[in-house]
């Protein structure tokens, strides 16, 4: 790990975790809130679709902030220039509405601070007023996610697609992201190593100078879903500079223990996890085959104590959980905080 490396992820951890006690919450499933909610995404656009009128997206994300996320990821996964393209959106329709992802998530964080400050939460070992910390994430999806067909939970992208195709690729996005007021930016569901190779060029490249996380989704507990090693994926992380945190997401509870023990043997990095609900995703029919548990039972407190003694400092969910799964979390975590009611 080079000295940029360890200053910034030195500074990821001081800044914001310690803050957190040590750990921090994430937000869940955005598509499945926004469809409670309800948004009709059957749509190649998928959440992105409700930036075009973005109340709802507000919306959930204040949904999340009251369950008691730290951290809200924006509905940028499939707001891409060719994705709006596609859709009718000239270049210069698309550009403000990825921009548009991240101004949504800063503005629901005001509106909770401003809600908090009429509160009474604070940090409660010390016994002084603090400002609850929330960071806003601006979420890259993989390659082909904005073709909405499922190729995010394969990797498998052919000869035709290669590391400059992927850069070229995701290039416009990440630079008005990283230049859209977001506080880091999460490469997410990321299912190749190629694919992490790419991101972190293109960071290095484009001398993106806020931080960054990849995660990446396994379908068995030891690979990505391509089939790549998860150890040489985390391995790729980890020398990117940029980069503060390593993790998993979009992937069934119960192979997240072992996945975080692998991650931890090439990093020291915080690992991020936020699991999907431990259902199936269909890409051709695009529905979820249901699990034989329930959601919320997969963050039971033992869980997420067996995560976190694994090595795991940052926690959430994924597709098809809620904002109870993220309440669940945030008490099984017993932060050191007072939410406001």
């Amino acid at each position: 790990m080079g000295l940029g490396s360890e200053v910034k992820t030195s500074s990821f951890k001081s800044d914001f975790l310690e803050k957190c006690s040590g750990c921090a919450v994430l937000d869940g499933g955005f598509a499945t809130e926004l469809e409670r909610h309800g948004a009709d995404l059957n749509d190649p656009l998928w959440s992105a679709k409700c930036l075009v009128s973005s109340h709802l997206v507000r919306r959930v994300h204040l949904d999340y902030l009251d369950a008691g996320a730290n951290i809200i990821i924006t509905a940028s996964y499939q707001a891409t220039i060719q994705g709006f393209g596609a859709k009718g959106f000239s270049k210069e329709e698309a550009k403000p509405l990825v921009r548009k992802s991240v101004e949504i998530a800063i503005e629901a964080r005001e509106i909770y601070y401003d809600k908090c400050t009429k509160g009474s939460w604070a940090f409660v070992d010390t016994g002084k007023p603090s400002r609850h910390p929330v960071l806003v994430a601006a979420s890259v999806g993989s390659y082909e996610a904005y073709l909405a067909d499922g190729s995010e939970y394969s990797g498998n992208y052919g000869d035709a697609v290669t590391l400059e195709t992927l850069k070229d690729f995701h290039r416009e996005r990440v630079q008005i992201l990283a230049n859209s007021g977001a506080d880091l930016i999460a490469f997410v569901t990321t299912p190749n190593k190629l694919e992490a190779k790419a991101y972190a060029e293109l960071l290095e490249e484009e001398a993106i100078d806020i931080p960054a996380w990849f995660t990446f989704a396994s379908k068995d507990g030891i690979n990505v879903v391509s089939g790549d090693s998860i150890f040489e994926c985390a391995s790729i992380a980890n020398a990117c500079k940029q980069v503060v945190a390593v993790g998993i997401n979009c992937t069934p509870p119960r192979f997240i223990q072992g996945l975080i023990s692998s991650i931890r043997k090439v990093t020291s990095k915080p690992i991020v996890i936020y699991p999907n609900s431990g259902e199936t995703y269909d890409g051709q029919s695009k529905q979820w085959i249901p699990s034989s548990g329930q959601v919320d039972e997969e963050f039971a407190d033992i869980v997420i104590d067996k995560w976190r003694e694994a090595g795991a400092s940052l926690f959430g969910g994924c597709y098809r959980t809620t904002p109870n799964t993220i309440t669940a979390i945030s008490k099984a975590l017993s932060n050191k905080l007072v939410f406001c009611s």
